[in-house]
């Protein structure tokens, strides 16, 4: 067991040394985009926003039909109390 241990911890001092030393290697630079490709992103965004605001808005009707149905069956009052 305790060579286990041993040969664990000095594993994870090897790591920490050699990671502290700088050998990871780096990843290049991205390349700079295109007015062609900043409309594509901006146009694709615009349109995964507008599906997400559709689908929250179908969500919230489903919810509000369904607490509707529900409490209208239990004989609860569904309008709004002030």
């Amino acid at each position: 067991m305790r060579r286990i241990l041993a040969i664990l911890a000095a594993g994870a001092l090897m790591g920490a040394l050699i990671g502290s030393m700088g050998a990871q290697a780096k990843l290049p630079a991205a390349p700079p985009k295109s007015d062609a490709d900043k409309a594509t992103e901006a146009k694709t965004a615009a349109a995964t926003k507008e599906k997400d605001a559709s689908d929250l808005a179908k969500a919230q009707d489903k919810a509000v039909a369904n607490y509707k149905k529900n409490h209208a069956s239990m004989g609860k009052d569904t309008k709004a109390q002030k």
